[in-house]
Parts: structure tokens; C-alpha cells; sequence
């Protein structure tokens, strides 16, 4: 297979060497496009005088997020070798498992965190700018193909085994290509990236997009409300863009330090991840914060956005998670395969070059995952007469409640709109008589006061009553992953 030789990096370091590309956000660091290329660089070197050229050996991380996670993951590119970033808030047992999987022949890792007894070479995360010879680089016959895997990314184990989901340089091309053209994003955008770079939304979403349009990335250590506030709004880094899970930006807008004004240099506010709730959408556009709902995922990188440039039109589709990028085709379909009207709820499938080519040692996984090269997400969804495309659930979250079909996401939607509701999860329990029914857990805001009755009886005034949960649990906090997906599988059912 012809090696991949698109290198956006090399490209805009010869047209642009001195223009900014990545900066620290912990230690004001700077890094242009050519001292970025010359890192990345050396240390591809390296890779390939350790691994051998083109070895598609894994390179794993537990470490997080810097600029050299960006500098080692497109070090692998060029040195044709596969970059494996860990969860590191994942317990030793669960990554030594991840480690099985993958089998790395490196593991770089922070001081912090010990990685797990395995015969991969550890490698310090500080000692990682010294490895290699300045001016050194690897042959461009190193790199492997165009659509072989370049990087692995383990699903986040909402549900069962995790999964490697392979990612080749086409997947991270398009999908990034698919984010910028319906984000706003130009050689003049500035990112600020709090995401975890072991998930999609940190490591393409937030950084290789920039990366691709020639502009610049601030790389945060992680989400910390305070700081992100103080970090948008100040004029000497200039952020344009912004990219963070529904949970995250309920948490900012509840933070004291926030004000609307404060985000108003923004050209785009993007969420995915999880369903964004209608009023929240309406609530940051309001208040002049160009906020949009989007929809990509490990395995299809960015797929949908908002494209929406009138703020009445975007409050009038505030819930939608957009349209389909220019690389994309969608479906919705039902159970037999067959596309529903429009209005309907079925499953969404996806077909593109930003879709992955399946899971690591997991052939039978993937070949369930796909039909005829349709990507079956897994996601209930429905298309309104305007061709907007709605995310209603998680497919396998649905329940049956007496012969009818619920979507937990709608109830969580309606619950949303309390004013003392901070966060909610609502899942379906084993029940005698109607097979099952709704269990609603809830976190009041901070101050608030909120009973069961106060959230039952929100319900039963907007709900039909096979929606409305049987019980709502008043708690403080809910199971989330670092991408801050609830993790209702460890919700109790009992």
C-alpha cells in the first residue's frame, strides 16, 4: 500500500514557519509550525531507528494532555507506527487489559501514573524532547498507508469490552476537514483544547482540526471551569473556538466567574458527545454565545454540525445536531434496514472516509458494525421536514414500557428544563407489571431545594404517562467517563 505522504504540519511550516501553532495553556510555551515540524521531526526519528520503518508497532500514553501528545501522535505518523493514548483515570487492572490488547512495544507516561507490569519499554513523558538528534527525520517511505490504522482509541466502556477503534490518516483527515467546514474554521482559528486527548473530541476535534487549517491550538491539562472562563476571555490568546461535552458547558454557565460577555470573542461554541438540551442551546444563544450541537463519535470522527449562521434559526433548530458534512452520507433506518420517513425515529447509519475500518482483534465485532459499508452507529435519531437531523437515544438505552417504545433522552430533555436541575440520567428498570419503567436520578443545582414529587410532577405535566419515571433519585453525583458520557450501566436498577 502507497505510504501516506499528506502532512499538513510540513505543509504549513513551509508556507507559514513562523506563524504560532500550539501553545501550553499551563506554561505559556510556544511552539511555531516549524518548530513543531522539526519535533515531530527528531522524534519520528527515533521512532523508526527503535521500531524499524513502517512497523505498525503500538506507542502507547498514560499520560495528560501536552503538546508532545500532539508531537508523539504525528511522530508515529511519519515514522509508520500506531499511537495508543490510555485512559489514565482508568483503574491498573482495566488498562492492563487495554494493554493485552494492543500490545505496545512503548509506554510513555507522565511521573504520576505507573503503568501496569508489561514488556513494554517505559519511556517518561519529561525525557521525551531529548530522544533523537536535532535535525534528523524520518524517510518518508516509513510511513504506512493512507487507510491503515494510525492510531488506536478505546471506546470509553459504556457497555461491555472496550473497543480499539482503528483510525488511519484518511479518517483523520476528513473528519477534522468535515469539523472545520461547519464550524467556521480558518488559518486564523485558535483552539483551546480541554478535552482529553485520549478521547476523538480532544485529539481531533480540538486539535488536529486546527492543526489541518493552519491555525493555532492551546492545549490545556484538563477541564477546570475557573481557568477555561479566564482563558476565553482573555484578549492575548485570542480564542475563537471552543469544543466540550453538554455537562461541561452546564458547568461553566452555573460557574460564578462566568459572563455571557466573556465567551462573546468565540465565532463558534461547538458540544457533542451527548445530547444537547434544547433550552441550554437557546439559553448560550440568547446570551450572544454562538452555541451549536454537533454529533461525531470514536469510530466516525466529526459527522454532523450546525451550519446555521442566523441566531432566531439556530434557537428555532436548538436541539438538532445539524446536517451531514460534506463527506458524509446518513440514513436512518429501521430494524429490517429500510430507510423510515422522515419523522420517524430509527437507527442513524453512516457511510464516509472519516468512518473507521473497524476494531482492533475484534473481526466479528466489525463485521456486525456494518452494512453493505454502512457504519451502524447505534443511535435512535429522526430527520424533520427541513432535512435537520435529532440524536432521540443511545438504541440500546430505549426501553418498553407497556408495549411503548421510550427514549430516556427525551425525559432527561424535559427534566433539563428545572431550574434546580443540574444534571440528570434516566434509565429503564425491570418492572411485573409494565415490563419496565422509568428511574430518573438527579442532581439539584448547588442551593437548590428539589424533592421526588417536584421532579415526578414536572413530568407528568409535559409527558405522555408511559414516559413519566416511576421514581426519581435525589444524588450527588452520577458514573461518567472522561469523556463525560454517563455511565448508566453502573446506575442501580435494583
Amino acid at each position: 500500500m502507497t505510504a501516506c505522504l499528506i502532512d499538513t504540519v510540513r505543509t504549513h511550516a513551509t508556507a507559514n514557519p513562523k506563524r504560532l501553532a500550539v501553545g501550553c495553556a499551563e506554561t505559556g510555551r510556544r511552539w511555531s509550525w516549524a518548530e513543531l515540524d522539526a519535533a515531530i521531526d527528531r522524534l519520528a526519528a527515533w521512532l523508526v531507528e527503535t521500531l524499524g520503518p513502517a512497523s505498525g508497532a503500538r506507542v502507547a500514553t498514560l499520560a495528560r494532555n501536552h503538546p508532545n501528545m500532539l508531537v508523539l501522535q504525528l511522530a508515529c505518523v511519519r515514522a509508520g507506527a500506531i499511537f495508543v493514548p490510555y485512559n489514565w483515570r482508568l483503574a491498573s487492572a482495566e488498562i492492563a487489559a487495554l494493554m493485552e490488547d494492543a500490545a505496545p512495544s512503548l509506554m510513555f507516561h507522565d511521573a504520576e501514573f505507573t503503568p501496569p507490569d508489561h514488556p513494554a519499554r517505559r519511556v517518561p513523558m519529561s525525557e521525551l524532547e531529548a530522544l533523537g538528534q536535532p535535525g534528523t527525520s524520518a524517510p518518508a517511505d516509513a510511513r504506512r498507508g493512507w487507510q491503515e490504522p494510525t492510531t488506536l482509541l478505546y471506546t470509553s466502556g459504556t457497555s461491555g469490552r472496550p473497543k480499539g477503534v482503528m483510525i488511519s490518516e484518511e479518517n483523520a483527515y476528513w473528519g477534522p476537514a468535515n469539523f472545520a467546514n461547519g464550524s467556521l474554521v480558518s488559518h486564523e482559528s485558535v483552539f483551546l483544547c480541554d478535552m482529553p486527548m485520549f478521547h476523538t473530541a480532544g485529539l481531533f476535534a480540538a486539535v488536529r482540526v486546527p492543526i489541518l487549517a493552519g491555525g493555532t491550538v492551546w492545549i490545556s491539562a484538563g477541564f477546570d471551569p475557573a481557568r477555561t472562563i479566564a482563558r476565553i476571555a482573555d484578549p492575548d490568546l485570542g480564542i475563537t473556538h471552543y469544543f466540550s461535552v453538554p455537562q461541561m458547558a452546564t458547568t461553566l454557565w452555573q460557574h460564578p466567574d462566568f459572563a455571557p460577555e466573556k465567551f462573546h470573542g468565540l465565532k463558534m461554541y461547538v458540544t457533542g458527545g451527548a445530547p444537547n438540551p434544547k433550552a441550554q442551546v437557546e439559553r448560550f444563544a440568547r446570551a450572544g454565545i454562538r452555541f451549536s450541537d454537533g454529533f461525531g463519535m470514536s469510530e466516525t470522527c466529526s459527522n454532523f454540525a450546525m451550519p446555521v449562521l442566523d441566531v432566531e434559526r439556530l434557537i428555532e433548530k436548538a436541539g438538532s445536531c445539524g446536517l451531514p458534512l460534506f463527506a458524509v452520507q446518513a440514513r436512518i433506518v429501521d430494524d429490517e434496514g429500510g430507510d423510515v420517513p422522515r419523522g420517524e425515529t430509527g437507527e442513524l447509519w453512516i457511510k464516509g472516509p472519516s468512518v473507521t475500518q473497524g476494531y482492533w482483534n475484534q473481526p466479528d465485532l466489525t463485521a456486525k458494525a456494518f452494512h453493505d459499508g454502512w457504519f451502524k452507529t447505534g443511535d435512535a435519531a429522526l430527520q424533520d421536514d427541513d432535512g435537520f437531523y435529532y440524536l432521540v437515544d443511545r438504541k440500546k438505552d430505549m426501553y418498553i414500557s407497556g408495549g411503548e417504545n421510550v427514549y430516556p433522552a427525551e425525559v432527561e430533555r424535559v427534566l433539563a428544563e428545572l431550574p434546580e436541575v443540574a444534571e440528570v440520567a434516566v434509565i429503564g428498570v425491570p418492572d411485573e407489571r409494565w415490563g419496565e419503567v422509568g428511574r430518573a436520578f438527579v442532581i439539584p443545582r448547588a442551593g437548590a431545594s428539589l424533592s421526588e414529587e417536584q421532579v415526578l410532577g414536572h413530568c407528568r405535566a409535559r409527558l405522555a404517562r408511559f414516559k413519566v419515571p416511576v421514581r426519581a433519585i435525589i444524588t450527588q453525583a452520577i458514573p461518567r467517563t472522561a469523556s463525560g458520557k454517563v455511565q448508566k450501566h453502573l446506575l442501580p436498577r435494583d
